[in-house]
């Protein structure tokens, strides 16, 4: 029987650098609108957005990684000011590998937020692997965390948050959000 060893918040904290998230369900609600033109719309948390540009304000990494390909993905990114956009990648892990590699860290140092089957080889290798509350239960059963925000409802805010309380940087960070 295997047990899992309880870390606190801070210890995890502590190594992670970089965060990789997944959109469609994590950053997004899971749903995909085409209009009659065949125009794609997506919906994304404001709060999620905000959560973002203050771990970037506080020196760390943040990249998404998507199996499909959406310039509304593009436009929030760049919004965002998210330089790593991985877009079009069926299997994720060689695509994430390649991005913790380019930033000079390690797989223990990143941070995966995903919801479906297609993130597990990701979550399976990394140091804080994350499920939304509403991820699938296998994502769920592999998460050192789960949110509980589901995607699309300020679940990347929550992770985020929690890191930088974790290491009691949330103050200094908001404060300067807030002047």
């Amino acid at each position: 029987m295997s047990r899992r060893v309880l870390v606190s918040d801070c210890e995890i904290a502590s190594n992670i650098q970089l965060i990789l998230s997944d959109v469609d369900g994590v950053l997004t609600n899971g749903q995909i609108v085409f209009d009659n033109s065949g125009i794609e719309s997506k919906a994304f948390h404001v709060r999620d957005g905000m959560g973002i540009k203050l771990w970037q304000r506080a020196g760390f990494k943040f990249g998404i990684l998507t199996a499909r390909n959406s310039q509304i993905v593009r436009i929030r990114a760049a919004e965002l000011g998210i330089e790593t956009v991985r877009q079009g990648f069926e299997h994720k892990w060689p695509a994430a590998a390649e991005v913790i590699e380019s930033f000079g860290l390690t797989p223990e140092q990143t941070c995966y937020i995903g919801d479906d089957l297609p993130d597990l080889p990701v979550l399976q290798r990394i140091g804080l692997p994350v499920a939304v509350a509403d991820a699938c239960q296998d994502v769920r059963g592999v998460a050192t965390w789960t949110t509980r925000a589901s995607g699309g409802h300020g679940a990347v805010r929550e992770v985020i948050e929690r890191l930088l309380r974790a290491l009691d940087r949330w103050d200094e960070i908001a404060e300067i959000q807030a002047k």
